[in-house]
């Protein structure tokens, strides 16, 4: 009997002990949450980088080929050096020279006050914060931005 006592206290102790956090990496993605118009008609992109992995992650680059309404707007390229949370978001704001279809396309939404679909595909550099080398993933993400009531040249 006391021996069962102390194989079941053992394999009990053994349970206990595999227990630790699941490493789950996934691919992040990015998404817009707000383009402002400057007055120059350049914009200012506020950029949702959304870690999806259940651990931290550096986001090391990006490079997001940007379209509005179909029509090519421009390349956003950055080196946002960002540590995201597992399973958390960060935003980096990015300027951006739009093509001259792209600003109309955003301009008319603003005017008829209506929302407009984008789409950014590229890659996004990203790697553990703990350990190992960057890799990069494939993004393809469609959205859409919808002016923003009461703040004048915005879109969310």
């Amino acid at each position: 009997m006391k021996r069962l006592f102390v194989l079941s206290a053992c394999l009990l102790l053994l349970a206990a002990c595999g227990g630790g956090q699941v490493r789950r990496i996934s691919e992040p993605t990015a998404s817009i949450q707000q383009l402002t118009v400057g007055e120059d008609g350049n914009w200012s992109i506020e950029l949702r980088l959304q870690n999806y992995s259940s651990i931290p992650m550096r986001f090391e680059g990006l490079r997001l080929d940007l379209a509005i309404a179909g029509t090519a707007a421009g390349t956003l390229d950055a080196t946002p050096a960002l540590q995201i949370g597992g399973e958390s978001v960060d935003i980096k704001t990015l300027e951006l020279v739009p093509s001259a279809q792209a600003r109309l396309a955003i301009a008319d939404a603003l005017a008829a006050g209506r929302g407009v679909p984008y789409v950014l595909e590229g890659t996004i550099t990203a790697a553990p914060t703990d350990r190992g080398s960057a890799r990069e993933y494939r993004v393809r993400r469609p959205g859409s931005l919808t002016p923003a009531p009461g703040l004048p040249g915005v879109l969310r």
